[in-house]
Parts: C-alpha cells; sequence; structure tokens
C-alpha cells in the first residue's frame, strides 16, 4: 500500500495537515450554554463555517478486541486510528487463523459474549465458563509476528501467546486461532486502497473501514418500531451514539466537532450479517434485524456500485483533528 502522503508522524497519532485555531473559543464556550447557539469559525481569509449543535453524546464505547464486547467509556482522547482510554484502544486486538485472515462474530459468533477489562497494565478478558485470560499490555518482540488480512488487505499483528492462543480454541471450541496485537509502530490499512474513490487519506488497525463509527438513539429507535423482536444498540457496535437528533440525521453529517475533535464522514455503514448476532446470547439469527433495514435502508441507485445490497445505518468518520471527548459533549455540525 503506498503511503500516498500521509507520514510517520501521522501514524503515531500526530494530525497529518495543522488546521488554524478556533477564534473566540471563549465566547463561542458561553454562547453555546446561554443559547444552545450558532458559532462561527474562520478556516480560512474569506470563508466563514457556522456550527449548528445537531445532538449531545450519550455513550462512548472501545472494542478492544475486534468482535468482542465494547468496552463504555465516559471520556477518551480520538487519534487517528480511533478512540483511546488508558491502555484500551479501539480494535486492536484481533483473532485470527493460523493463515492470518480474521475471525470474526460472522464466523464465530460467541466471540460476543468475550468481555474486556483493563488492570494492572494488563488487557483482562472473560468468557461464560472460563477462567480469566490476563495479557501485558506490551508483548515480547520476540513473539511472531503474523501478515494478517482483514477484508483482503494486508496488516500486520503481533502474537499473542500460546496462552491466549489456548484460551479462544478452548472457549470457540477449535483448534486453529491465534489473538494478534496491532503495535503503534506497525502500518496500518489505508483508506485509498479500502475506498479508491474516497479523498480522505487516513489509516485503521483492525476496524472494518473507518477510524470512528458514529450512530444515534433515534435511528435505533425507529428501527425497533419494525422489529418483533427489539434489538440494542450493541448490534451494531458504535463508537459514539448521539442522542437529541431525528432518526437518520446523522446521513447529512458531512463535517463534524465533538469536544476538541473534528471528523468528517467517509460513507454510511454498510451492514452485513454480523448485525443479526445476538450480543446476550452470542446466536445468529442470520435474518434480523438485517431483513427489516433491507425493506427501507437500501442505498440510492446511484450509490448502488459502493454499497450493492447491504443497508445503511450509521456513518463512518475520519480524524481530522485530534483531541478528547467526552459523553455529554454537544455534536456540532460544520456547515
Amino acid at each position: 500500500m503506498g503511503a500516498a502522503g500521509s507520514s510517520a508522524l501521522a501514524r503515531l497519532g500526530l494530525p497529518a495537515r495543522p488546521r488554524p485555531g478556533w477564534l473566540g473559543v471563549a465566547a463561542l464556550g458561553l454562547a453555546a450554554v446561554a443559547l444552545g447557539a450558532v458559532a462561527w469559525r474562520r478556516t480560512r481569509p474569506g470563508r466563514r463555517r457556522r456550527l449548528q449543535q445537531v445532538g449531545t453524546v450519550a455513550r462512548l464505547w472501545i472494542y478492544p478486541v475486534k468482535s468482542c464486547k465494547g468496552v463504555p467509556v465516559s471520556a477518551a482522547e480520538c487519534t487517528p486510528l480511533g478512540l483511546l482510554s488508558g491502555h484500551l484502544r479501539d480494535r486492536f486486538w484481533m483473532v485470527i487463523k493460523e493463515d492470518g485472515h480474521m475471525v470474526t462474530a460472522r464466523q464465530e459468533p460467541h466471540l460476543v459474549l468475550v468481555s474486556v477489562s483493563h488492570g494492572n497494565n494488563c488487557l483482562v478478558l472473560r468468557a461464560p465458563s472460563m477462567d480469566e485470560l490476563v495479557l501485558p499490555n506490551k508483548l515480547p518482540s520476540s513473539n511472531k509476528l503474523h501478515n494478517c488480512r482483514v477484508f483482503g488487505f494486508d496488516i500486520n499483528g503481533r502474537d499473542c501467546g500460546d496462552e491466549a492462543a489456548q484460551w479462544f480454541n478452548k472457549f470457540l471450541k477449535t483448534e486453529t486461532l491465534r489473538l494478534v496485537q496491532f503495535e503503534m509502530d506497525m502500518k496500518g490499512r489505508e483508506s485509498r486502497k479500502i475506498f479508491p474513490a474516497f479523498v480522505q487519506n487516513y489509516q485503521v488497525a483492525y476496524p472494518d473501514s473507518s477510524p470512528v463509527m458514529i450512530l444515534s438513539e433515534a435511528s435505533l429507535a425507529d428501527l425497533n418500531t419494525r422489529l418483533e423482536k427489539k434489538v440494542k444498540m450493541e448490534n451494531f457496535r458504535p463508537n459514539i451514539v448521539v442522542t437529541g437528533c431525528d432518526a437518520f440525521e446523522e446521513d447529512t453529517w458531512d463535517e463534524l466537532l465533538i469536544g476538541g475533535v473534528e471528523m468528517k464522514k467517509v460513507l454510511a455503514c454498510s451492514r452485513c450479517i454480523l448485525t443479526t448476532v445476538d450480543p446476550d446470547t452470542g446466536v445468529i439469527d442470520r435474518k434480523e434485524p438485517l431483513e427489516t433495514l433491507k425493506s427501507y435502508r437500501l442505498c440510492d441507485p446511484s450509490e448502488k456500485q459502493i454499497y450493492k445490497s447491504s443497508p445503511l445505518f450509521g456513518i463512518y468518520c475520519s480524524v481530522e483533528k485530534i483531541g478528547s471527548l467526552r459523553v455529554g459533549d454537544p455534536v456540532y455540525q460544520m456547515v
């Protein structure tokens, strides 16, 4: 994968392109509190952008191990590679087959029953009828480096050791799995390889497509009015849950400011069979809520080459300016 203008500094968490600072930050904060109103930002001479509040952050989630349970957090740093809280990084660990291909809840639905926590510089994994698995944050450099495959693209992963492999194999009743960790000096998958037609230039570790995924509470509520068996936000695994907006209003958000973080919409989030895995039981339905979403959330025919027959639910975003965000932060659209 070509660097396409990105630098090693960007991969280490520094912004790829500096942006001018905010004008009148104090005035903006006072106006937002007093009026819930509109503020202005000057990005370059002759151009002003309006900040319109479109919602509020209701929940933040980090999913350290791909397809395993998320960890709710009250605040997080938003890096170019996604959310970070303490030593928990979003989708920096992944289960693979011995040949390096990723394994998710699409193939092993019971992965959604594995919970993750952190303590004493270790990652702690728990699952039903299993002893806990304790992994160090930093793995020995002597551990094997795997060439992994995520949706057909190459990315490295450091093997987490035989104990971790045996733990997942025992829980999932197989013999062919390993656990790997992404390290900060590794090269992520590049957006211009994943989405050749799109202009944002960013990298991702083991997430499907982008560093951040956003979904609104109203969109989930709308879907649940159409379902006989209600589903949870956990079926859809967003990083940022927004409240205080209309259903599917997030489809229209192109550029956002949340806390100190600027984000830009990449694409709508196309949904797959993983959404049919019950997060409480690990049972895969293979039909709902996917079939209902397909009945009213397909893309415009002009975008079918991008999304094909997958329904759309939530948005993928790139991180344009790093910073902090927390539950309760206003969500502003930059117009």
